[in-house]
């Protein structure tokens, strides 16, 4: 996203994303609705329409605009490095800001609403596309030519890993940084790349 205009919209999008999580973790997600959503990133509700369908789709949405940047960093790293590495690497640049410990009483806001059945088919919706932008992204640095089942094998194993650090995360008493438990989990994955 290089223009003024792309960074903007990136930077709405986010807002309400980020306002979709944060009303549902404070009030409960069946407690929050759209114009709630919109209000809070100082937009009208038309302008969350344009972005998202749902504020299930607003919240499962900071996922996979993750996975994606995921997919562009290690499209970035450097050609010659081994692709588990620079799988390593993109994943955990991405989440870099992971690195504190969030407070345990957002934990306890974000654990219902991530449970949600309710959120369950987005967060499924968006588990698809993360593999598939996974893929695409190690189908391109691997380049031309047929590379058999290895893109979506790669792909699955670190959304997997992804899926179980963050499901440890949530879980943990007391909380603890989600990249700590990115980097533990790429690593014992680490054999699978090589």
């Amino acid at each position: 996203m290089s223009g003024l205009r792309e960074r903007k919209k990136q930077a709405t999008r986010d807002a309400l994303s980020m306002a979709a999580l944060r009303l549902a973790v404070e009030r409960g997600l069946d407690n929050v609705l759209v114009e709630d959503i919109a209000a809070a990133a100082g937009v009208s509700p038309r302008t969350f329409n344009n972005y998202f369908s749902s504020k299930y789709e607003a919240i499962s949405s900071r996922a996979s605009d993750r996975i994606f940047r995921v997919g562009q960093a290690l499209l970035d790293r450097p050609a010659d490095e081994p692709m588990w590495d620079a799988i390593t690497a993109a994943v955990l640049e991405v989440h870099a800001e992971a690195t504190s410990v969030p407070p345990p009483e957002w934990l306890a806001g974000l654990r219902p609403v991530l449970s949600s059945p309710s959120l369950a088919g987005e967060l499924l919706k968006t588990y698809v596309k993360m593999q598939q932008a996974l893929v695409a992204a190690i189908a391109d640095r691997l380049g031309e030519g047929d590379h058999g089942m290895y893109p979506e094998i790669m792909a699955a194993a670190v959304a997997a890993a992804t899926q179980v650090a963050s499901d440890h995360w949530l879980r943990a008493d007391p909380p603890v940084p989600l990249y700590g438990l990115l980097e533990t989990a790429l690593e014992q994955l680490r054999g699978v790349g090589q």
